[in-house]
């Protein structure tokens, strides 16, 4: 993965270390709440983040009021 911002080594970092816990699922909104960032911020970060991270999977899931992400360690 090439330079990434600060926002997306945050998400990175919370979903890492949340898959290590065993957390498997997540919303954009759940992960903005943790990080102090907008739902949109990080909604929009994570298709990007999904196709250029190398530390985690992150697979878009199912949608329903908001888009469930599947995160795995790669």
């Amino acid at each position: 993965m090439g330079e990434i911002s600060e926002e997306d080594r945050q998400i990175l970092d919370y979903l890492r270390n949340s898959v290590s816990r065993g957390q498997s699922y997540f919303r954009a909104k759940n992960i903005a709440e943790q990080l102090g960032l907008s739902s949109k911020q990080v909604g929009a970060r994570l298709p990007r983040l999904a196709e250029e991270a190398d530390e985690v999977d992150i697979e878009k899931w199912g949608r329903s009021r908001s888009t469930t992400w599947r995160v795995t360690l790669s």
